[in-house]
């Protein structure tokens, strides 16, 4: 984000706006010249902005627009999914200014007329602004060019997009399941269950929930498919994990003794010990506070199983409500249990606060976020964002007081109980054997909170991607959490004809104005009808708490987590801004009968999808993670339980420099990158190598066999060497002298053996017949042919002059006439004693 640039002096906070028009106050506005801002030219088409993602639509737009909180222009651009602010220089998505329409959770348009020192007409227009507080921490003000209708219109269309009348009308619908295409959770559920129950040779499928036999067990525990259904509980799961020694029949006597039927069920047990946590809503014990139930308490008292030395376990039953409100409850039909009606049990109460406390406490820290920050909506650009030296007042004990204002909020002071509570259940569980029945009024809240952090406390396996993900589908959506009440987000409410319907009623809630400035301007804000909000009432930011928790952890043991706070805090973006629709709806039932698993995409593959992007250097994942060295439950001591900001979340928006993660965890990613990249190139390297080594075996093998191909062909030669050799002595033992030169030439002379000849002349040609008085000696002259040499010219020689040659010639000895009897020769007076030495069997001819 762009540092915040230097404003003239002015003291005016738009935070809230619930009373500005009442108010009537003198002073200064430095407004802005909108001449000097130069309008942008309208867009064409949504296929010229590459920003937007799949089914992303531009709704309505404003050009000229200013971003207050860092004096930013450009264009503000509503789409059918966020409120995009786009740059006026590079037209670039500016994160400040850009937010998920679900993550919204107020909007006002503001008026400030502005008046003159010197008390004159001032002829300057009034400003035209627009408020938006987010659900991340966020509020932005953005102001509008005077005379037109650009803010009424981005108004108007936040009216339609953020508040839609159809449940099909979300974004997650429109852009349906895309490529992150979810599977049902509800294999995943069962699958949790089989993990937990030590039952690794069953697996779930969608088949077997169909048909219902999905009812495994082991010694303890067995899953029922009693609310199969959701007739008994709407907000349960369809598959409950109960005793085995409890039945079906007795477990929907039992479920009428409790708050909306939530009876106790178990979320996590040991694998060894067969402790378990298990979760309920509040006994309807009434008024009197005497109602009891021999189910509900014989369902109880299964709860605790026999230790090994045949005692039964102690059971902690956990109230999250402060007591006086356990009583309160009692005069509504609900209230505690009473220690004696259940078999060694103990009912302690935690003493946390209700679901309105937390939401008042999440306002006054997001107040407190943009009053203090660096970017802060009212545009003040304080001395502290520049460098000064007066901050909080100018001195010392002003700037405490802003510091012990955050003390003041109760956030922390509330994420502190739920962390003590959750480690308090967590160290029974381990430490003593003992067995931990939660509970608050509606068993989805508090409960969700405490049961979830107990297990990831006790489970090494929900401190993994993987195990998160289990975490969070079974404790928070599958035992109907209700996120869309408590994230201010449509809900099921229709019947009949028009099902699914989205109820939303107009806020009743205000904002507490700034403390920081004195105001010295006039402000007129829109009727509380043209304004958007969420329901008071049931808002809550529960979930967004637990993960508050859960980053306190991470901080606490920066080892034990495989996932980092960035992780958390993307994930927690997910969530808020209702882009996937594992979080829509209140309930397994709701979102089973809208066929979400379906028709919207999974926040699960898309964060996914996004780490195998980089692998294991995303900024997902948590570079100090050692799965060995802690491998077992995390009881932290009371003292490690004071939490802090969690700076990714609280401080990105109004402190961004301080919300980066750190310079020992920047500088062990680094590291961790520079150890990939050292580690591809040492495998490039290895892989480079093996092809050498490959290679040069491959070139020795092809040497080996050209050595044998060239030691063979010597053989070879030697063979014909000799047979020639052999060929030369027998032509010589017959009366003829061969002579062959160095060129390669061979001459056979024929002195002492005149019927050579004769034969000789009579087999080539038909010429005159030789006079056999005379005996001149003769001479063949054979030439031997470039590829020829010595000894083919002699093997020639003997082809012509043998009188049993063939037709087509080529020798045929060993196998000829001539090798037969020498009664048998004509014409021919052999050397028998030459042929002596032949070897016929070999076809060679031994060397003398």
């Amino acid at each position: 984000m762009d540092v915040p640039k230097h404003r003239a002096t002015r003291t005016t906070s738009l935070r809230d706006v619930s009373d500005f028009s009442k108010m009537e106050v003198t002073g200064s506005w430095d407004a802005l010249e909108w001449t000097k801002i130069e309008p942008i030219t309208p867009f064409v088409s949504n296929a010229s902005f590459d920003f937007l993602i799949e089914a992303e639509q531009v709704v309505a737009e404003g050009h000229g627009v200013v971003l207050v909180n860092t004096d930013d222009a450009g264009t503000l651009m509503v789409t059918n999914f966020r409120l995009i602010f786009l740059s006026e220089g590079t037209r670039k998505v500016i994160s400040l200014g850009t937010i998920p329409l679900a993550t919204i959770e107020k909007f006002n348009k503001i008026v400030v007329k502005v008046q003159s020192n010197n008390r004159s007409v001032d002829k300057t227009p009034a400003q035209r602004l627009l408020q938006v507080i987010g659900k991340d921490m966020r509020i932005l003000v953005f102001s509008f060019r005077p005379r037109t209708k650009q803010r009424r219109l981005v108004f108007d269309a936040l009216l339609r997009c953020t508040k839609p009348t159809r449940l099909w009308d979300l974004y997650a619908f429109a852009s349906g399941p895309s490529r992150f295409k979810n599977t049902t959770p509800l294999v995943r559920l069962l699958d949790e269950y089989c993990r937990l129950l030590c039952l690794g040779s069953y697996h779930a499928s969608i088949d077997i929930i169909e048909n219902g036999s999905f009812t495994w067990s082991n010694e303890l525990w067995r899953i029922s498919s009693v609310n199969s259904s959701y007739t008994m509980c709407q907000s349960y799961p369809f598959a409950l994990v109960v005793p085995k020694i409890i039945s079906d029949e007795e477990v929907l006597q039992a479920s009428s003794f409790r708050a909306r039927c939530r009876l106790p069920v178990v979320s996590w047990c040991h694998p060894l010990t067969g402790a378990v946590v298990a979760r309920s809503s509040q006994p309807l014990v009434g008024i009197m506070m005497n109602m009891r139930s021999n189910m509900d308490e014989k369902l109880v008292a299964g709860l605790c199983s026999k230790l090994d030395n045949g005692s039964r376990r102690k059971l902690y039953i956990v109230d999250a409500r402060p007591r006086k409100n356990a009583l309160a409850n009692g005069a509504m039909g609900g209230g505690s249990e009473s220690s004696s009606n259940y078999f060694q049990s103990e009912v302690v109460f935690l003493g946390i606060d209700n679901i309105h406390a937390m939401r008042d406490s999440f306002v006054r820290l997001r107040e407190y976020m943009d009053t203090h920050g660096r970017a802060s909506s009212d545009g003040m650009s304080s001395f502290l964002r520049q460098g000064g030296s007066t901050w909080g007042g100018g001195n010392l004990s002003s700037m405490s007081a802003s510091v012990s204002t955050l003390g003041d909020i109760g956030w922390l002071l509330h994420v502190q109980n739920v962390l003590a509570g959750a480690a308090w259940i967590a160290a029974r569980v381990a430490i003593e054997n003992s067995s931990v029945l939660v509970h608050c009024s509606d068993g989805w809240d508090r409960t969700s909170q405490l049961v979830s952090l107990a297990n990831l406390l006790l489970d090494p396996y929900y401190r993994t991607f993987t195990g998160f993900q289990a975490l969070v589908e079974k404790d928070w959506l599958a035992f109907g959490h209700p996120f869309s009440d408590r994230v201010g987000m449509p809900s099921v409410s229709g019947t009949g004809n028009m099902p699914f319907e989205l109820s939303r009623q107009p806020s009743t809630g205000n904002f507490a104005p700034s403390p920081m400035h004195q105001s010295t301007g006039t402000f007129s804000s829109q009727p509380p009808a043209s304004s958007h909000s969420h329901n008071s009432n049931n808002y809550s930011p529960i979930f967004l708490q637990w993960v508050d928790c859960v980053s306190q952890l991470l901080r606490m043991y920066p080892f034990a987590f495989q996932f980092s706070a960035a992780f958390l805090v993307d994930f927690i973006d997910c969530m808020l801004s209702c882009r996937f629709g594992n979080f829509l709806c209140n309930s397994e039932k709701e979102r089973q009968k809208c066929n979400v698993f379906e028709a919207c995409g999974c926040l699960w593959v898309y964060l996914a999808d996004l780490r195998t992007s980089e692998g294991g250097s995303h900024v997902h994942y948590n570079p100090f993670y050692d799965p060995l060295k802690h491998n077992g439950p995390l009881l932290p001591p009371a003292a490690a339980l004071a939490p802090t900001l969690w700076p990714q979340f609280h401080l990105r928006w109004a402190c961004p420099e301080e919300a980066q993660a750190g310079e020992i965890e920047a500088q062990c990613r680094k590291i961790v990158m520079k150890c990939s990249e050292t580690q591809k190139a040492k495998e490039m390297a290895e892989r480079k190598v093996k092809e050498v080594t490959n290679s040069m075996e491959s070139l020795n093998a092809e040497l080996r066999r050209e050595k044998q191909i060239n030691s063979s062909a010597m053989n070879m030669a030697k063979s014909v060497s000799k047979e020639n050799m052999a060929i030369k002595r027998a032509i010589q033992s017959m009366g003829c002298k061969v002579h062959v030169s160095g060129s390669g030439e061979c001459t056979v002379d024929i002195e002492s053996n005149p019927d050579i000849l004769c034969c000789s002349s009579r087999k080539e040609s038909n010429s005159n017949v030789r006079d056999d008085k005379t005996d001149p000696p003769v001479s063949v002259l054979v030439t031997a042919d470039d590829d020829d040499d010595g000894n083919n010219g002699i093997v020639r020689v003997c082809e012509t002059l043998c009188p049993f040659g063939s037709g087509g010639g080529g020798c045929r000895w060993p196998n000829g006439g001539c090798a037969q009897l020498g009664s048998q020769y004509v014409g021919l007076k052999a050397n028998f004693d030459a042929f002596d030495q032949l070897s016929i069997n070999d076809s060679y001819f031994k060397s003398e």
